[in-house]
């Protein structure tokens, strides 16, 4: 399957402990950054997206294949 592309202003929903969380996409990551203190070892071939909690306001950053394109 081919990898999804989320642009800056997408709003997707993950798989969390309480069910289905949802945020914004805020960046994509192409390289080694840290998100909240934790180490996110994205890479070009291997991106990862800062996404804004909907919830909690947090950023947090995701693989692209645990998102789901939410409408709105």
């Amino acid at each position: 399957m081919a990898e999804q592309e989320f642009r800056r202003g997408d709003h997707v929903s993950w798989a969390s402990h309480s069910g289905r969380a949802h945020g914004v996409v805020m960046e994509k990551l192409t390289e080694r950054t840290h998100v909240r203190g934790h180490p996110v070892n994205a890479s070009p071939a291997d991106p990862q997206y800062r996404i804004t909690n909907d919830d909690s306001g947090r950023d947090v950053a995701h693989r692209p294949e645990v998102l789901r394109r939410e409408p709105g």
